[in-house]
């Protein structure tokens, strides 16, 4: 019995901090148990949350009770930080499943119009708008986006795909078009930021040199400080979650 304890606490603690189970032994376990074992499992998760809240501020709180497991099932599904989620979460909406912006992006995750016809037939999501739903789709697209940049790693990964959620797909790779024209790594963060304000009108002349056409492939950009800004607080927040719920 007491090594069962301990190989729960082990699934416990790897699910929480975004992680894989340590090994399909472990896992298979998980699934041939008894309710009694179920429910001491439960008993463990819930003191393990009960943990968690008590690191974080009472809105954050209020959020991981109502979808936390969901943000770390999903994140797990598709191999990304659970906590990265909610720093996105943060950033996009303040939490506030009712969120829609000013361009008409929608829910908790603010998935934008487009995005989300394509990510309702994809998934098969009636409501995209639906808590559950948003959160699923908003980490889903996420993982389309990171996959977009396997040549960058770590950090630069991250930041680019963040960018990428904020100002669209076509405006990093713009700015990467831009970053290479100058013989530098198109998969660092730290240049491609600095390309980003370049897609503006002021630099055509450069643009008429670097495309066909006389600007960018997506048109010229002319929130690009908006996107730095997106990044920088959402690194922020994730850092911050990372040092109170590992």
């Amino acid at each position: 019995m007491r090594t069962f304890i301990v190989a729960c606490i082990v699934l416990v603690l790897a699910t929480l901090s975004g992680c894989r189970p340590l090994s399909e032994d472990v896992a298979k376990r998980t699934t041939e148990q008894t309710p009694e074992e179920k429910a001491k499992i439960e008993q463990v998760f819930a003191k393990e949350e009960e943990r968690m809240y008590a690191l974080v501020d009472p809105l954050t709180e209020s959020v991981l009770r109502s979808y936390g497991r969901t943000m770390r099932g999903y994140a797990e599904r598709y191999d990304l930080d659970w906590r990265l989620i909610l720093a996105v979460m943060k950033t996009e909406s303040g939490f506030s499943p009712d969120a829609v912006s000013c361009r008409g992006a929608l829910g908790l995750m603010q998935i934008m119009p487009l995005t989300a016809e394509h990510l309702a037939r994809t998934l098969d999501l009636r409501d995209v708008v639906e808590p559950i739903n948003n959160i699923h789709g908003g980490v889903y697209y996420l993982r389309q986006l990171y996959d977009m940049f396997s040549d960058a790693t770590g950090r630069d990964r991250i930041e680019l795909t963040l960018a990428a959620y904020n100002a669209g797909i076509g405006r990093v790779f713009d700015a990467q078009a831009l970053v290479t024209f100058f013989h530098g790594n198109a998969n660092k963060w730290d240049l491609v930021r600095q390309a980003l304000p370049m897609l503006s009108r002021s630099y055509c002349e450069l643009h008429e040199i670097v495309w066909d056409q006389d600007h960018p492939k997506t048109g010229w950009f002319n929130n690009a400080q908006e996107t730095l800004t997106y990044v920088d607080r959402i690194m922020t927040y994730y850092s911050s979650y990372c040092m109170a719920l590992n």
